[in-house]
């Protein structure tokens, strides 16, 4: 590859990534998984359309793969886990009874119904039965639900990819060649057993490694985080064992454990997860011939309606009945359980071991994972209200990356009280900011307050102020007015403006002159302006002669303490 064609893959690549973000944003906002719109952006830049020929399955399927795993040890990162503790059994009978239940009902419809061999029924039924979890998380969170209904879906769509790849490898198989029962159970227990530990064993080690090594950058302390995951990882797959769970659970580990930059570290797997989901679902858009797409529509639509209406409520059931939970819900997990790039991926396992007719399997899972995630996101606040499995008195999550100010028209600032300021002494009423402008939080002495509007501000206070963008230029001109001036800033004529250029804070009869210096702008010809407030302004009146013998000025000696060089500073 040459320089130039270096940069074109470059320019590509990055108009790429900033389409994919819009999307994201875009979906977001109608409520929908973003997967939606990178998938529709990958079939847009696809060979029926702009042309990009891509049909390699074996790479998609590398590639694929390796972004499942960063997906997941971003997923056990951002997983808390005292929401899930005590939810690993039930999650565990999910990912493993649940999916066992759900591949066989879901043959079963896709051999009667479609005429399908038993071989393509049990991978696409292998295929279908794992859940995604960056898929529902998006939705699901901005839900009020209770803890133990939102944390068992979280951890069910943690664990159940493993059993779900081993089951795909395994059907992908010449079918006469298939192990007995006993042996498939024996496979997934060892792979699911010896892949846990690895990533225990990681995220274990990593803790006591970044919690008393000393890294000499900030920054590197995201990237052996993230690391570490992507070890467990691959450790697990040199040793035939399941990846994704060690990736899972290393990163459940170091995600929970207290290490430093913690706030850091989870930013940025944010950002490597999104990087992941946005690159495997534009290449998985590609892969897929669109063309081919609508012989796929009539059987996404049977086998999407078996799964939803009949293997997913039954495997629900099966596995949550034994702990109480109530049927309401089961229904509303059953509902929740959408699928994203998992069985995309996994489609691609069939297509490299060349089992026959599975390019139309790839083609019915497609057109499956987009036409039931259109049904299910969107749907699922108005599902949860018609169950009553909303909690609306719970306050519900929101991800400061997710859900910015800017979304509510809002602006954060933070008010620092210097020494000498006259903010110290005011209380919080006196401030008399402009609606919709409040003062939110007080951190005095390393303990934060909600102030009430007699709260007494002090020297040293950081004051958290929410405004809006059409207020936000009065409320800093307001607040360095009260810096000045004090509480009655308004009748001394201080006004708030910044570099106004003389102590409006003193008293008008003890106000000092300004600086005579050629910077001021005020010495013209030997005179020296005089302001005088008249009505609460400024206006400028003749110049007068000055003094026989004036005194020599120094830098600054026009300045009170607690006038604008300070308090200018003190808004940020």
């Amino acid at each position: 590859m040459s320089l130039q064609q270096l940069y074109g893959v470059l320019l590509a690549g990055g108009l790429v990534l900033l389409a994919s973000i819009a999307a994201a944003r875009t979906a977001s906002r109608l409520g929908l998984p973003g997967l939606l719109l990178f998938l529709a952006l990958g079939v847009l830049l696809g060979e029926d359309v702009l042309g990009i020929d891509f049909d390699d399955a074996q790479l998609a399927q590398t590639l694929g793969t390796s972004a499942l795993g960063i997906i997941l040890v971003e997923g056990g990162l951002s997983t808390r886990w005292a929401d899930i503790k005590r939810l690993m059994v039930p999650a565990g009978l999910l990912a493993t009874l649940g999916v066992a239940v759900s591949v066989t009902i879901t043959a079963a419809g896709a051999h009667f119904l479609l005429g399908l061999n038993w071989q393509l029924s049990l991978l696409l039924g292998a295929i279908v039965s794992s859940t995604d979890a960056a898929a529902v998380f998006s939705v699901l969170r901005a839900l009020p639900l209770p803890r133990r209904v939102a944390g068992m879906v979280e951890a069910e769509s943690g664990f159940n990819d493993a059993p779900t790849v081993i089951l795909v490898l395994v059907f992908s198989t010449v079918f006469t060649d298939l192990p007995s029962p006993v042996e498939i159970v024996s496979q997934i227990t060892f792979e699911l057993a010896v892949g846990a530990a690895i990533g225990l064993a990681c995220g274990w080690a990593g803790t006591l490694a970044l919690r008393y090594v000393a890294l000499p950058a900030t920054g590197l302390y995201p990237l052996a985080t993230v690391g570490l995951g992507i070890i467990a990882f691959a450790a697990a797959g040199a040793l035939h064992a399941s990846g994704f769970i060690a990736a899972y659970l290393a990163g459940l580990v170091l995600g929970n454990a207290e290490l430093p930059h913690r706030a850091a570290t989870r930013s940025f797997a944010d950002g490597i997860g999104w990087l992941a989901q946005i690159g495997l679902f534009v290449m998985l858009g590609l892969l897929v011939t669109p063309h081919e797409l609508p012989s796929a529509l009539l059987p996404a639509v049977v086998i999407g309606l078996v799964l939803l209406l009949i293997a997913r409520p039954a495997s629900v059931a099966a596995c949550l009945t034994w702990f109480r939970t109530g049927w309401r819900h089961q229904a509303f997990i059953a509902w929740a359980g959408l699928r994203g790039a998992v069985p995309i991926v996994l489609a691609t396992y069939p297509i490299v071991a060349e089992v026959p007719g599975s390019k139309h399997l790839l083609n019915i899972v497609f057109v499956l994972v987009v036409l039931y995630t259109l049904v299910q996101g969107p749907t699922l606040p108005l599902v949860a209200r018609l169950l009553k499995v909303t909690q609306p008195h719970q306050a519900r999550e929101v991800e400061i990356e997710a859900a910015p100010l800017d979304v509510l028209a809002a602006e954060l600032l933070t008010l620092t009280v210097p020494p000498g300021s006259k903010l110290h002494g005011v209380e919080i009423f006196e401030l008399r900011l402009p609606k919709p402008s409040i003062v939110t939080l007080v951190i005095r002495g390393g303990d934060t307050l909600v102030p009430e509007p007699d709260t007494i501000l002090r020297e040293g206070d950081e004051v958290l102020i929410v405004t809006t963008p059409a207020t936000r230029a009065e409320v800093e001109r307001r607040l360095r007015a009260v810096g000045r001036g004090g509480r009655l800033a308004h009748w001394h004529g201080e006004d708030g403006e910044p570099d106004n250029g003389h102590a409006a804070a003193a008293p008008q009869e003890q106000r000092r002159e300004p600086a005579a210096t050629p910077a001021s702008g005020r010495r013209r010809a030997g005179l020296r302006w005089r302001t005088r407030l008249t009505g609460g302004r400024q206006r400028h009146v003749r110049p007068i002669a000055p003094p026989q013998q004036e005194p020599p000025v120094e830098p600054g000696d026009d300045l009170v303490p607690g006038t604008e060089s300070e308090s200018d500073r003190a808004v940020t």
